[in-house]
């Protein structure tokens, strides 16, 4: 098993290495039907099956922030929220962006990953905790709101319906 050392704390090496959505897919699938778009996937194989990949890595008009003109049934993203510029803009555009009965699914890293923390990667604009993430959905009156504990990926996810 290979380890990765950061400020004296041990973690997993595939925590460094992307493709962080390969432990939420399987619990998005039980949930995530319809059409919906999957935001920050970076490689379309990397992508929620069936969904819309959005990525500012393809060459299409399309980020967080700048999706089609439509509703969609779901929206799942992980490890995309933590490198947009304003994290309550981006799931309030989200919450339009879903019909009515669509189901949001984040997996979100954890403060507990001191590595991922602002001030140590750049890359990351915020921090997270689950705590965090359930105060915002239920002050957007999400329904059937579920937020995971934190995983062997120092990460959680989330899971709530419009």
């Amino acid at each position: 098993m290979e380890l990765i050392k950061f400020e004296n704390t041990d973690y997993l090496k595939f925590q460094s290495l992307g493709n962080a959505s390969q432990f939420a897919i399987p619990f998005a699938k039980q949930v995530c039907f319809g059409e919906g778009y999957d935001i920050g996937c970076m490689k379309i194989e990397w992508s929620l099956p069936g969904s819309i990949p959005i990525d500012l890595e393809f060459d299409d008009p399309w980020d967080a922030n700048n999706l089609p003109d439509k509703q969609v049934d779901y929206i799942f993203s992980s490890h995309c929220l933590e490198h947009v510029d304003d994290w309550v803009f981006t799931l309030d555009y989200w919450y339009d962006k879903l019909v009515s009965g669509g189901i949001l699914f984040l997996y979100l890293p954890d403060f507990s990953q001191r590595y991922w923390r602002p001030w140590n990667n750049k890359k990351h604009k915020h921090v997270f905790t689950p705590e965090i993430i359930s105060e915002y959905l239920k002050y957007k009156k999400y329904k059937n709101i579920f937020v995971s504990g934190i995983d062997l990926n120092n990460s959680f996810m989330c899971v709530c319906e419009k």
